[in-house]
């Protein structure tokens, strides 16, 4: 086995959010992804697959992101992406006994990206396999598992310096680019970088610039095409706004829907992606973000 401490997967987000209540319901109504019991410091975990929880959310007024956490094989690569990022200058602490116990891992550093965002990478975490999940909607659940819970999409203040530190420093790989999308509200310069760290297209994607939130939107991959039809029907049954309309990604082919949180940044909702294959993947730039669809809808 090749130690190298590359991530494998984008493990867990921590959000904060300024009505647990809100989220709790739309997870479990909505989104199809299960809320367990409150934590005793009041956070709020949300599972979707056999790992034990993949968002952590905190009461927190910025209703932003604020955590992201990256899985590494083993404590040996622990240990070796530990060693990378002494020789990039980038600071790190080891967790205490409290943050290992509160996050279900065996092994876990923590540190910032460029942008302040705390980050976090581990080895070892509980899986539930005795108790499959079960979504409380009747959808057929999700793509995740080795792959990760999805994607995020987000800003960033320097383009070069997020590309140093997921690139060249975490080791994650280039999947593509996009032209900015001014009609969707990317304003930028430069290029949508997209980046991926196993057979997912994507695991993350950012572009330098500013917005409200952070987070543009996170992605949730179905099983089941009909489970992205019901569930666009269902927000619009019942009032969640959806923000771009189904639609087909020109990068990672998805078919997908992008609907507001209660936090005001989106959820994309989606089936089919592509996956990667590093040994014959070329890296491409795209002018279009999707082929169809995926338009500005009015709010309702």
């Amino acid at each position: 086995m090749v130690v190298d401490g590359l991530p494998t997967q984008l493990g867990y987000l921590g959000l904060g959010v300024n009505d647990l209540s809100a989220w709790g319901t739309y997870a479990e109504n909505i989104l199809g992804i299960e809320a367990l019991p409150p934590e005793d410091d009041g956070s709020l975990l949300l599972r979707m697959d056999e790992h034990h929880h993949r968002f952590i959310l905190t009461e927190d007024a910025r209703d932003d992101l604020v955590l992201i956490g990256w899985e590494v094989a083993d404590e040996q690569n622990l240990k070796a992406l530990t060693k990378r990022l002494d020789i990039a200058g980038i600071a790190h602490r080891q967790a205490s006994d409290a943050t290992l116990k509160r996050r279900r891992v065996v092994d876990l550093i923590e540190f910032d990206d460029p942008n302040g965002i705390a980050t976090e990478a581990y080895c070892g975490p509980l899986i539930n396999r005795a108790v499959p999940f079960n979504s409380p909607r009747r959808i057929s659940g999700f793509l995740a598992g080795d792959q990760g819970l999805g994607h995020i999409t987000m800003t960033v203040k320097n383009l070069d310096d997020s590309l140093h530190f997921y690139r060249d420093v975490l080791g994650l790989r280039m999947s593509d680019w996009i032209r900015p999308q001014p009609e969707r509200g990317v304003e930028s310069n430069l290029n949508l970088a997209f980046l991926h760290c196993n057979r997912r297209h994507h695991s993350i994607a950012f572009w330098q610039g500013e917005m409200p939130k952070r987070l543009h939107h996170f992605m949730l991959q179905s099983n089941n095409l009909d489970d992205v039809g019901s569930t666009y029907y269902l927000c619009q049954q019942n009032n969640v706004a959806i923000d771009l309309s189904l639609g087909r990604h020109t990068n990672d082919q998805m078919l997908s829907f992008y609907m507001k949180s209660p936090s005001g940044f989106d959820v994309e909702f989606g089936w089919g992606a592509i996956e990667v294959d590093d040994e014959n993947w070329t890296v491409q730039l795209h002018n279009n973000g999707s082929s169809w669809g995926h338009l500005p809808l009015e709010p309702h």
